[in-house]
């Protein structure tokens, strides 16, 4: 499933949150057991976090077996994962168990920011 949604151009506060991402996508795979629950938990969660610095977002929902049709299908600046990704692939693999419970919400984004400073986005 393909997540798109309209992106605001503008950050809820620009001070805290500078856009640093306009006119550049993020796109990420999310991935859970089931493909579906965890996944868009955190694939909305992420949506709304790059939005605010200005990006537009699209992620994928998949579950652990569709990885590799995944990614030979599209492509991803990174993997967010709430269940282990075992296949060996050639992007970044972020665990977003804490990003989707709330506890560490701002080391994943500083993790997922990082890749996408790599990627010169």
């Amino acid at each position: 499933m393909l997540f798109k949604k309209k992106n605001r151009l503008s950050a809820p506060n620009e001070a805290e949150a500078p856009l640093r991402g306009i006119g550049k996508t993020v796109r990420v795979l999310s991935v859970c057991g089931s493909g579906t629950v965890s996944s868009t938990m955190i694939a909305v969660k992420m949506q709304e976090r790059f939005e605010a610095l200005g990006y537009r977002f699209e992620a994928t929902e998949v579950n652990p077996g569709g990885v590799k049709m995944a990614l030979m299908s599209g492509q991803y600046d990174f993997i967010a994962y709430t269940s282990p990704v075992e296949d060996d692939v050639d992007i970044p693999k972020i665990n977003a168990v804490s990003f989707m419970t709330g506890f560490a919400e701002d080391a994943f984004m500083d993790e997922a920011l990082k890749v996408l400073d790599e990627l010169g986005k």
